[in-house]
């Protein structure tokens, strides 16, 4: 399993484009999070996109202040955040600079590390393949397992920190489209991309 992390590394090239675009092609493209000795990695199984420029859900719709900056970056960048008090959230800068877009990674399939972000999240063996799956399938969790907070945002994914590899591009077929989850404004948005039937999605 480890040779994937042999694939080669997005590019700025990757970001740089409309945002809805780049939601649905990182779907099955793997995150990786270096630790000191060894390296954590998903496949990318679900998203959600926004757009601050019409995009009400989106956090750079009321412009750009210190907690958002990093949204206005040219796409290449990480943006976290902490919501409910509780959790993080990681997203992919995308697009030109100044234009506010971005994609949230709701979810991903484990396939580096697994053992670690076990620890990170539980801080104690899992009991069945039930706690497992959910072990990633939302977007706090994912940033817990990865343990992935605010120090990482403003990274550049072109760097060796943390990073997106490429992989084969998934059929249209295989894509879900839905509206997003958990939001109250611009609801009627279809921008939530996912591999379809894949288990560890945050909502089947």
């Amino acid at each position: 399993m480890n040779d994937i992390l042999s694939n080669k590394k997005l590019q700025k090239v990757f970001y740089k484009r409309e945002v809805t675009i780049v939601a649905q092609n990182l779907l099955g493209k793997i995150l990786v999070k270096n630790e000191k000795k060894s390296a954590l990695a998903g496949k990318i199984i679900e998203v959600e996109a926004y757009n601050g420029d019409f995009d009400e859900a989106a956090h750079s719709f009321k412009g750009k202040t210190k907690r958002t900056e990093i949204m206005f970056n040219e796409g290449g960048y990480l943006y976290v955040y902490f919501t409910y008090g509780a959790h993080f959230c990681c997203n992919v800068v995308t697009g030109k600079k100044e234009q506010g877009t971005a994609v949230l990674i709701r979810a991903v399939e484990p396939l580096v590390g697994l053992d670690k972000m076990i620890k990170n999240r539980f801080r104690r063996n899992l009991k069945n393949e039930k706690e497992i799956l959910n072990l990633t399938s939302g977007p706090g969790k994912v940033c817990k397992a990865f343990n992935i907070n605010l120090s990482c945002s403003g990274l550049s994914l072109l760097g060796d920190r943390i990073f997106i590899l490429d992989s084969k591009k998934l059929d249209e077929k295989d894509i879900g489209i839905s509206k997003r989850i958990g939001i109250t404004r611009s609801v009627d948005l279809p921008w939530r991309f996912f591999i379809k039937d894949n288990p560890f999605l945050s909502r089947k």
